[in-house]
């Protein structure tokens, strides 16, 4: 991964965070790691724990940010998520996976998509 596209991965990470935090979400943790994988975000939502995975594009060139997540993606968050219970003393009575979409234009504002519940 280059640089650049590192970068545009973490401000579109940074942008979902603040929306979602501004929906009323708690950040529990952002870019958590083991050895099966990554989430972006994991937060708070009332007494709903969200997996969330961010896509950040600069153009729709090849495709919208959330189209790329596919069946394969949504069954290793659903992994990820067992994984991120069995390490943290939570026990939600549910859990939800959203996806957040950024796409970053070279020019002009970004805007960010929101979808809850997946997957």
């Amino acid at each position: 991964m280059t640089t650049r596209t590192q970068g545009l991965g973490a401000y579109g990470e940074s942008l979902a965070a603040r929306h979602l935090v501004a929906q009323g979400m708690v950040v529990l943790d952002r870019n958590w790691r083991c050895e099966q994988g990554e989430i972006d975000l994991v937060l708070r939502d009332g007494d709903v724990l969200v997996i969330c995975e961010v896509k950040t594009r600069s153009s729709t060139a090849y495709g919208e940010p959330l189209a790329t997540v596919t069946e394969a993606k949504a069954e290793r968050l659903r992994r990820l998520a067992v994984c991120w219970l069995r390490d943290h003393p939570v026990h939600p009575p549910d859990v939800r996976f959203d996806l957040v979409g950024v796409l970053r234009p070279p020019s002009g504002a970004a805007t960010v998509e929101h979808v809850r519940g997946v997957c």
